[in-house]
């Protein structure tokens, strides 16, 4: 028998796997996310957890659940998340503005990647566009 965040990872919406496939494997600015994660008494979508960041994505049947979806985010804010909420609809047609606004989140935090020792570091050039989704095209993850 599985666990309940195992079958909503086998069961994602198709916003969820858009945006899964731009973000996983640290393609977003090297932080790693987790999929249906259990936060009691809650699972969320998307979670940073050494950003303390959380990304829901809603579908319709949210816009009949705003109280209760307003009453999970004050709970996880007040264990110390950030939420950003985004409807499905939003994700799949703008999936960049999406993740610009996950990495503008992300900046307040310590960067994932270690920094080199002294001497060592040499500058790349990278800019916030390239660090997006360098292996993410959006007419790959509609297939």
């Amino acid at each position: 028998m599985s666990t309940l965040p195992s079958q909503l990872r086998t069961n994602f919406t198709d916003a969820e796997k858009y945006l899964w496939r731009a973000i996983r494997n640290r393609q977003l600015g090297g932080y790693k996310f987790r999929r249906q994660y259990q936060l009691p008494p809650f699972i969320v979508d998307l979670v940073c957890l050494e950003c303390r960041l959380i990304v829901e994505l809603d579908g319709g049947q949210h816009a009949d659940t705003v109280t209760s979806d307003t009453d999970r985010t004050a709970y996880l804010e007040r264990l110390g998340y950030n939420v950003l909420r985004f409807w499905n609809n939003y994700v799949l047609e703008n999936t960049q503005a999406v993740l610009e606004e996950v990495l503008r989140a992300l900046s307040n935090c310590p960067s994932p990647q270690p920094s080199p020792a002294r001497g060592e570091g040499v500058s790349t050039g990278v800019d916030v566009g390239d660090t997006l989704t360098p292996a993410f095209s959006p007419e790959g993850a509609r297939r």
